[in-house]
Protein backbone atom coordinates (compact mmCIF):
# COMPACT_ATOMS: atom_id res chain seq x y z
CA UNK A 1 0.00 0.00 0.00
CA UNK A 2 1.12 3.48 -0.66
CA UNK A 3 0.40 6.96 0.80
CA UNK A 4 -0.52 8.60 -2.17
CA UNK A 5 -2.71 7.09 -5.19
CA UNK A 6 -1.15 6.40 -8.40
CA UNK A 7 -1.84 9.17 -10.39
CA UNK A 8 0.00 11.35 -8.24
CA UNK A 9 4.03 11.03 -8.24
CA UNK A 10 5.11 11.97 -4.85
CA UNK A 11 8.35 13.62 -6.21
CA UNK A 12 6.47 15.90 -8.01
CA UNK A 13 4.92 17.19 -4.73
CA UNK A 14 5.90 20.24 -3.10
CA UNK A 15 7.82 20.06 -0.61
CA UNK A 16 7.46 22.50 2.53
CA UNK A 17 9.79 24.86 3.79
CA UNK A 18 11.48 24.31 6.72
CA UNK A 19 12.27 26.96 9.04
CA UNK A 20 12.99 26.37 12.37
CA UNK A 21 12.86 23.75 15.72
CA UNK A 22 12.68 24.10 19.19
CA UNK A 23 13.86 21.25 21.05
CA UNK A 24 13.17 20.39 24.56
CA UNK A 25 15.91 19.83 26.88
CA UNK A 26 17.30 16.48 26.69
CA UNK A 27 15.90 14.02 29.48
CA UNK A 28 17.86 11.37 31.60
CA UNK A 29 17.34 8.07 30.29
CA UNK A 30 15.44 6.95 32.79
CA UNK A 31 12.76 10.15 31.82
CA UNK A 32 11.81 8.78 28.15
CA UNK A 33 8.14 8.65 28.82
CA UNK A 34 6.07 11.66 29.80
CA UNK A 35 8.29 13.90 27.27
CA UNK A 36 5.77 14.19 24.69
CA UNK A 37 4.53 17.23 22.83
CA UNK A 38 0.95 16.82 23.16
CA UNK A 39 -0.07 20.64 22.48
CA UNK A 40 1.37 23.49 20.41
CA UNK A 41 -0.79 26.57 20.54
CA UNK A 42 -0.59 30.19 18.88
CA UNK A 43 -2.21 33.12 20.82
CA UNK A 44 -5.28 34.45 19.11
CA UNK A 45 -3.38 37.99 18.77
CA UNK A 46 0.05 36.78 17.58
CA UNK A 47 1.84 37.63 20.29
CA UNK A 48 3.06 34.59 21.89
CA UNK A 49 3.57 30.98 20.88
CA UNK A 50 3.00 27.71 23.59
CA UNK A 51 3.96 24.16 23.59
CA UNK A 52 4.07 21.43 26.01
CA UNK A 53 7.67 20.36 26.34
CA UNK A 54 7.24 17.31 28.27
CA UNK A 55 7.91 16.78 32.11
CA UNK A 56 5.02 18.75 33.33
CA UNK A 57 6.46 21.72 31.49
CA UNK A 58 4.70 24.81 29.11
CA UNK A 59 6.81 27.27 26.83
CA UNK A 60 5.69 30.83 26.38
CA UNK A 61 7.63 32.34 24.02
CA UNK A 62 6.97 35.87 22.15
CA UNK A 63 6.29 35.16 18.56
CA UNK A 64 7.86 38.41 17.40
CA UNK A 65 10.48 37.34 19.04
CA UNK A 66 10.78 34.03 17.05
CA UNK A 67 9.78 36.11 13.88
CA UNK A 68 13.07 38.07 14.16
CA UNK A 69 15.04 35.23 14.47
CA UNK A 70 13.34 34.63 11.31
CA UNK A 71 14.05 37.67 9.26
CA UNK A 72 15.94 39.77 10.65
CA UNK A 73 18.98 37.88 12.54
CA UNK A 74 19.40 35.09 9.79
CA UNK A 75 17.07 36.68 7.22
CA UNK A 76 16.90 38.48 4.07
CA UNK A 77 16.43 42.38 5.64
CA UNK A 78 15.29 43.51 2.45
CA UNK A 79 12.25 41.15 1.90
CA UNK A 80 11.82 39.28 5.48
CA UNK A 81 12.37 36.09 4.12
CA UNK A 82 11.80 32.82 6.97
CA UNK A 83 15.12 31.30 7.04
CA UNK A 84 16.01 28.48 9.12
CA UNK A 85 16.33 28.61 12.68
CA UNK A 86 16.94 26.91 16.26
CA UNK A 87 16.54 27.38 19.91
CA UNK A 88 19.12 25.24 21.34
CA UNK A 89 18.97 22.54 24.42
CA UNK A 90 20.25 24.98 26.38
CA UNK A 91 18.14 27.52 25.81
CA UNK A 92 15.10 25.57 25.83
CA UNK A 93 15.90 24.96 29.79
CA UNK A 94 14.06 25.59 32.07
CA UNK A 95 15.91 28.21 33.95
CA UNK A 96 16.06 30.12 31.06
CA UNK A 97 13.63 33.13 31.11
CA UNK A 98 14.11 36.09 28.69
CA UNK A 99 12.95 39.49 30.36
CA UNK A 100 14.42 41.99 28.35
CA UNK A 101 12.88 45.63 29.47
CA UNK A 102 9.63 46.72 27.25
CA UNK A 103 9.53 43.34 25.31
CA UNK A 104 7.06 40.74 26.11
CA UNK A 105 8.19 38.22 28.41
CA UNK A 106 9.33 34.39 28.02
CA UNK A 107 7.90 32.56 30.24
CA UNK A 108 8.34 28.29 31.99
CA UNK A 109 5.34 26.92 33.63
CA UNK A 110 5.59 24.10 35.80
CA UNK A 111 2.60 22.22 35.76
CA UNK A 112 2.76 20.20 38.22
CA UNK A 113 2.04 16.50 36.14
CA UNK A 114 2.04 15.85 32.45
CA UNK A 115 0.25 18.23 30.00
CA UNK A 116 -1.96 16.68 27.98
CA UNK A 117 -3.41 20.12 26.06
CA UNK A 118 -2.96 23.98 25.82
CA UNK A 119 -5.19 26.70 24.66
CA UNK A 120 -4.87 30.57 24.65
CA UNK A 121 -8.09 32.83 25.59
CA UNK A 122 -8.36 36.35 25.31
CA UNK A 123 -10.95 38.90 26.70
CA UNK A 124 -13.70 41.27 25.23
CA UNK A 125 -14.87 43.24 28.60
CA UNK A 126 -18.45 43.51 26.51
CA UNK A 127 -19.39 39.72 26.68
CA UNK A 128 -20.55 39.48 30.36
CA UNK A 129 -20.64 35.88 32.60
CA UNK A 130 -24.14 34.24 32.29
CA UNK A 131 -24.22 33.82 35.98
CA UNK A 132 -25.82 37.35 35.74
CA UNK A 133 -26.77 36.42 39.76
CA UNK A 134 -22.98 37.27 41.02
CA UNK A 135 -22.21 40.90 41.25
CA UNK A 136 -18.85 40.17 42.05
CA UNK A 137 -15.77 38.63 41.30
CA UNK A 138 -12.24 37.96 42.25
CA UNK A 139 -10.93 38.71 39.08
CA UNK A 140 -12.06 41.55 36.54
CA UNK A 141 -10.20 40.75 32.78
CA UNK A 142 -9.98 43.52 31.01
CA UNK A 143 -9.48 43.97 26.81
CA UNK A 144 -5.78 43.44 27.64
CA UNK A 145 -5.52 39.93 29.46
CA UNK A 146 -4.55 36.87 27.92
CA UNK A 147 -4.49 33.87 29.43
CA UNK A 148 -3.50 30.20 28.85
CA UNK A 149 -5.37 27.03 29.55
CA UNK A 150 -3.20 24.18 30.24
CA UNK A 151 -4.83 20.27 30.63
CA UNK A 152 -2.89 17.68 32.78
CA UNK A 153 -2.86 13.95 33.37
CA UNK A 154 -4.20 14.43 36.80
CA UNK A 155 -7.95 16.16 35.52
CA UNK A 156 -6.98 19.54 36.64
CA UNK A 157 -7.02 23.03 34.18
CA UNK A 158 -4.39 25.62 35.59
CA UNK A 159 -5.20 29.21 34.16
CA UNK A 160 -2.23 30.82 33.41
CA UNK A 161 -1.67 35.23 32.66
CA UNK A 162 0.23 35.00 29.69
CA UNK A 163 2.01 38.11 30.49
CA UNK A 164 3.36 37.70 33.93
CA UNK A 165 3.38 33.63 34.22
CA UNK A 166 1.03 33.83 37.28
CA UNK A 167 -0.99 31.05 37.90
CA UNK A 168 -4.62 32.35 38.38
CA UNK A 169 -6.92 29.47 38.74
CA UNK A 170 -7.15 25.64 39.70
CA UNK A 171 -9.98 24.14 38.22
CA UNK A 172 -10.66 20.18 39.30
CA UNK A 173 -13.84 17.97 38.10
CA UNK A 174 -12.41 15.77 35.69
CA UNK A 175 -11.44 12.29 36.99
CA UNK A 176 -9.02 11.74 34.32
CA UNK A 177 -6.42 13.26 31.86
CA UNK A 178 -7.82 16.59 30.29
CA UNK A 179 -6.72 15.44 26.03
CA UNK A 180 -8.38 19.30 24.96
CA UNK A 181 -8.91 22.51 25.82
CA UNK A 182 -10.58 25.19 23.34
CA UNK A 183 -12.12 28.82 23.93
CA UNK A 184 -14.85 30.22 22.87
CA UNK A 185 -13.76 32.77 19.86
CA UNK A 186 -16.69 35.35 20.99
CA UNK A 187 -14.41 36.79 23.52
CA UNK A 188 -16.44 35.65 26.41
CA UNK A 189 -13.99 33.24 28.33
CA UNK A 190 -16.16 30.09 28.31
CA UNK A 191 -14.09 27.51 28.39
CA UNK A 192 -14.51 23.80 26.71
CA UNK A 193 -12.58 20.76 28.69
CA UNK A 194 -12.66 17.53 26.73
CA UNK A 195 -11.67 14.58 29.14
CA UNK A 196 -11.03 10.54 28.99
CA UNK A 197 -13.78 10.46 31.61
CA UNK A 198 -15.88 10.53 28.83
CA UNK A 199 -17.20 14.43 29.81
CA UNK A 200 -17.18 17.71 28.33
CA UNK A 201 -17.36 20.43 30.57
CA UNK A 202 -17.82 24.23 30.43
CA UNK A 203 -16.22 26.93 32.35
CA UNK A 204 -17.02 30.37 33.12
CA UNK A 205 -13.55 31.77 33.78
CA UNK A 206 -15.63 35.29 34.05
CA UNK A 207 -17.34 33.83 36.97
CA UNK A 208 -14.21 33.11 38.35
CA UNK A 209 -13.75 29.63 36.91
CA UNK A 210 -17.24 28.74 37.51
CA UNK A 211 -18.51 24.95 35.96
CA UNK A 212 -21.74 26.29 33.75
CA UNK A 213 -22.29 22.71 32.48
CA UNK A 214 -21.66 18.40 31.75
CA UNK A 215 -21.73 17.04 28.46
CA UNK A 216 -22.73 13.83 28.01
CA UNK A 217 -22.88 11.53 25.49
CA UNK A 218 -19.63 9.86 24.52
CA UNK A 219 -19.28 6.77 25.30
CA UNK A 220 -15.26 6.24 25.42
CA UNK A 221 -12.44 8.97 26.10
CA UNK A 222 -12.99 12.62 24.54
CA UNK A 223 -10.09 13.42 22.45
CA UNK A 224 -10.46 17.04 20.88
CA UNK A 225 -13.23 19.51 20.70
CA UNK A 226 -13.54 22.53 18.60
CA UNK A 227 -15.74 25.90 18.81
CA UNK A 228 -17.30 27.25 15.07
CA UNK A 229 -15.85 30.69 15.04
CA UNK A 230 -19.39 32.42 15.86
CA UNK A 231 -19.22 30.18 19.04
CA UNK A 232 -22.90 28.92 18.52
CA UNK A 233 -21.66 25.26 17.78
CA UNK A 234 -18.94 23.04 19.40
CA UNK A 235 -17.79 20.14 17.64
CA UNK A 236 -16.36 17.04 19.84
CA UNK A 237 -14.43 13.63 18.55
CA UNK A 238 -13.35 10.54 20.54
CA UNK A 239 -13.01 7.06 20.98
CA UNK A 240 -15.68 5.96 18.22
CA UNK A 241 -16.64 6.53 15.02
CA UNK A 242 -19.04 9.23 15.24
CA UNK A 243 -18.73 13.39 15.42
CA UNK A 244 -20.68 15.45 17.97
CA UNK A 245 -22.29 19.11 17.39
CA UNK A 246 -23.72 20.36 20.14
CA UNK A 247 -25.67 23.84 20.61
CA UNK A 248 -23.72 25.93 23.12
CA UNK A 249 -26.98 28.20 23.34
CA UNK A 250 -28.96 25.43 24.82
CA UNK A 251 -26.36 23.03 25.57
CA UNK A 252 -28.18 20.61 23.65
CA UNK A 253 -26.89 17.67 21.21
CA UNK A 254 -27.94 18.86 17.64
CA UNK A 255 -26.94 16.06 15.84
CA UNK A 256 -24.15 13.02 14.94
CA UNK A 257 -22.16 12.94 11.70
CA UNK A 258 -21.55 9.50 10.49
CA UNK A 259 -18.82 8.43 8.15
CA UNK A 260 -15.29 7.66 10.11
CA UNK A 261 -14.34 3.76 10.60
CA UNK A 262 -12.22 4.50 13.60
CA UNK A 263 -11.68 6.71 16.13
CA UNK A 264 -12.08 10.22 15.45
CA UNK A 265 -8.83 12.21 17.01
CA UNK A 266 -9.05 15.91 15.83
CA UNK A 267 -11.49 18.71 14.60
CA UNK A 268 -11.86 21.80 13.51
CA UNK A 269 -13.76 24.78 11.69
CA UNK A 270 -13.02 26.67 8.55
CA UNK A 271 -12.65 30.28 9.39
CA UNK A 272 -15.78 30.96 7.65
CA UNK A 273 -17.61 28.26 9.66
CA UNK A 274 -19.08 26.92 6.90
CA UNK A 275 -16.46 23.71 6.55
CA UNK A 276 -15.78 21.43 9.50
CA UNK A 277 -12.64 18.84 8.91
CA UNK A 278 -12.22 15.90 11.27
CA UNK A 279 -8.91 13.37 11.42
CA UNK A 280 -9.15 10.02 12.34
CA UNK A 281 -7.22 6.56 12.68
CA UNK A 282 -8.81 5.43 9.32
CA UNK A 283 -6.51 6.68 7.90
CA UNK A 284 -8.91 10.00 6.53
CA UNK A 285 -9.58 13.36 7.02
CA UNK A 286 -13.34 14.38 6.00
CA UNK A 287 -14.42 17.72 5.20
CA UNK A 288 -18.53 18.22 6.63
CA UNK A 289 -20.87 20.18 5.38
CA UNK A 290 -22.04 20.44 8.90
CA UNK A 291 -24.96 22.18 8.65
CA UNK A 292 -26.68 19.20 6.21
CA UNK A 293 -24.80 16.74 7.83
CA UNK A 294 -23.17 15.84 4.16
CA UNK A 295 -19.28 14.70 3.49
CA UNK A 296 -17.81 16.82 1.00
CA UNK A 297 -14.10 16.00 0.23
CA UNK A 298 -12.52 12.84 1.60
CA UNK A 299 -8.41 12.92 1.83
CA UNK A 300 -6.63 9.95 2.12
CA UNK A 301 -3.39 8.80 3.55
CA UNK A 302 -3.51 5.49 2.08
CA UNK A 303 -4.05 3.94 -0.83
CA UNK A 304 -5.66 1.73 -2.10
CA UNK A 305 -8.17 2.96 0.46
CA UNK A 306 -8.70 0.49 3.01
CA UNK A 307 -11.47 -1.50 3.87
CA UNK A 308 -13.65 -0.58 6.45
CA UNK A 309 -12.50 -3.10 8.89
CA UNK A 310 -8.76 -2.56 7.81
CA UNK A 311 -9.19 1.27 8.64
CA UNK A 312 -10.93 0.08 11.88
CA UNK A 313 -7.42 -1.40 12.91
CA UNK A 314 -3.96 -0.89 13.13
CA UNK A 315 -3.34 0.37 10.01
CA UNK A 316 0.34 2.24 10.37
CA UNK A 317 -1.85 5.23 8.76
CA UNK A 318 -3.44 7.03 11.36
CA UNK A 319 -4.25 10.68 11.06
CA UNK A 320 -3.18 12.04 14.40
CA UNK A 321 -4.17 15.88 13.90
CA UNK A 322 -6.04 18.24 11.28
CA UNK A 323 -5.25 21.80 11.32
CA UNK A 324 -7.37 24.78 8.95
CA UNK A 325 -5.64 27.90 7.41
CA UNK A 326 -7.00 30.78 8.47
CA UNK A 327 -6.94 31.54 4.69
CA UNK A 328 -9.83 28.81 4.71
CA UNK A 329 -8.17 27.24 1.70
CA UNK A 330 -5.96 25.00 3.15
CA UNK A 331 -5.47 21.95 5.60
CA UNK A 332 -2.73 20.29 7.17
CA UNK A 333 -2.56 16.78 8.56
CA UNK A 334 -0.36 14.78 10.59
CA UNK A 335 0.27 11.33 9.88
CA UNK A 336 1.83 7.78 11.29
CA UNK A 337 3.67 7.05 8.10
CA UNK A 338 6.03 10.19 8.96
CA UNK A 339 4.65 13.01 6.45
CA UNK A 340 3.17 16.38 6.67
CA UNK A 341 0.36 16.96 4.45
CA UNK A 342 -0.20 20.62 3.07
CA UNK A 343 -4.13 20.24 1.76
CA UNK A 344 -5.98 22.81 -0.88
CA UNK A 345 -9.63 22.07 -0.39
CA UNK A 346 -10.22 22.43 -4.28
CA UNK A 347 -7.58 18.69 -4.71
CA UNK A 348 -7.95 15.61 -3.91
CA UNK A 349 -3.65 15.29 -3.33
CA UNK A 350 -1.50 16.93 -1.16
CA UNK A 351 -0.19 20.32 -2.33
CA UNK A 352 3.01 19.81 -0.53
CA UNK A 353 4.55 17.80 2.09
CA UNK A 354 7.71 17.51 4.32
CA UNK A 355 8.93 15.11 6.48
CA UNK A 356 8.45 14.75 10.55
CA UNK A 357 8.44 11.64 12.36
CA UNK A 358 6.71 10.43 15.54
CA UNK A 359 4.20 13.97 14.71
CA UNK A 360 1.51 14.32 17.50
CA UNK A 361 -0.22 17.58 16.69
CA UNK A 362 0.07 20.48 15.06
CA UNK A 363 -1.31 24.66 14.53
CA UNK A 364 -0.98 27.07 11.50
CA UNK A 365 -0.09 30.43 13.21
CA UNK A 366 -2.29 33.60 13.29
CA UNK A 367 -1.58 34.71 10.07
CA UNK A 368 -1.69 31.48 8.29
CA UNK A 369 1.97 31.31 7.07
CA UNK A 370 3.34 29.17 9.21
CA UNK A 371 2.30 25.23 10.68
CA UNK A 372 3.99 24.01 14.20
CA UNK A 373 4.22 20.66 14.89
CA UNK A 374 4.98 19.05 18.07
CA UNK A 375 6.49 15.29 18.49
CA UNK A 376 6.60 12.37 20.95
CA UNK A 377 10.30 13.86 21.99
CA UNK A 378 8.68 17.14 23.36
CA UNK A 379 10.21 19.21 20.72
CA UNK A 380 8.54 21.43 17.92
CA UNK A 381 9.22 21.74 14.17
CA UNK A 382 7.94 24.90 12.18
CA UNK A 383 7.12 25.07 8.14
CA UNK A 384 6.48 27.80 6.05
CA UNK A 385 2.67 27.48 4.67
CA UNK A 386 2.25 27.23 0.52
CA UNK A 387 1.10 30.79 -0.13
CA UNK A 388 -0.89 32.03 -3.27
CA UNK A 389 -2.93 35.02 -3.45
CA UNK A 390 -7.24 34.30 -2.46
CA UNK A 391 -9.61 34.87 -5.20
CA UNK A 392 -11.82 37.77 -4.78
CA UNK A 393 -14.87 35.22 -5.42
CA UNK A 394 -13.10 33.38 -2.27
CA UNK A 395 -12.83 36.15 -0.18
CA UNK A 396 -16.64 37.02 -1.03
CA UNK A 397 -17.62 32.98 -0.50
CA UNK A 398 -15.92 33.80 3.15
CA UNK A 399 -17.84 36.73 3.97
CA UNK A 400 -20.76 35.33 3.59
CA UNK A 401 -20.80 32.18 4.69
CA UNK A 402 -19.57 33.56 7.92
CA UNK A 403 -23.47 35.26 8.10
CA UNK A 404 -25.34 32.24 6.44
CA UNK A 405 -25.93 28.53 6.47
CA UNK A 406 -25.81 26.11 3.49
CA UNK A 407 -29.60 25.98 3.84
CA UNK A 408 -29.79 29.83 4.21
CA UNK A 409 -27.64 29.90 0.97
CA UNK A 410 -29.72 27.41 -0.74
CA UNK A 411 -32.63 29.38 -0.50
CA UNK A 412 -31.67 32.49 -2.71
CA UNK A 413 -32.66 32.61 -5.86
CA UNK A 414 -29.15 32.71 -7.88
CA UNK A 415 -28.52 29.94 -10.49
CA UNK A 416 -27.16 26.52 -9.51
CA UNK A 417 -23.17 26.69 -10.16
CA UNK A 418 -23.41 29.49 -8.15
CA UNK A 419 -24.84 28.22 -5.17
CA UNK A 420 -22.58 24.96 -5.14
CA UNK A 421 -19.44 27.47 -5.57
CA UNK A 422 -20.60 29.12 -1.89
CA UNK A 423 -21.72 25.99 -0.48
CA UNK A 424 -18.22 24.43 -1.16
CA UNK A 425 -19.90 21.49 -3.59
CA UNK A 426 -17.55 22.17 -6.23
CA UNK A 427 -14.94 19.79 -5.06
Amino acid sequence: MASFPDTVNENDLGQAKFIGELLAPTAPFDQKSGREAWSVAFSPNGSYFAWSQGHRIVRLIPWTKCLKSFSIDHGDEETGALNPWNLSRHNSDRSQTITLDGDPREHTLDCGDIVWSLAFGSSVPEKESRCVNIEWHHFKFGQNHLLLATGLNNGRIKIWDVYTGKLLLNLMDHSDVVRDLTFAPDGSLMLVSASRDKTLRIWDLKDDGNMVKVLRGHQNWVYCSAFSPDSSILCSVGSGKSVFLWNMDKYTLIQKLEGHHNDVVSCEFSPDGALLATASYDTRVIVWDHHNATILLELGHLFPPPSPIFAGGANDRWVRSVSFSPDGRHIASITDDRLIRFWSIEEKAPQAIASLSNGLCCSFSTDGKVLAAGTRDGSVHFWESPRSIASLQHVCRMALRRIMTTQQVESLAIPTPLQDYLTYKMF
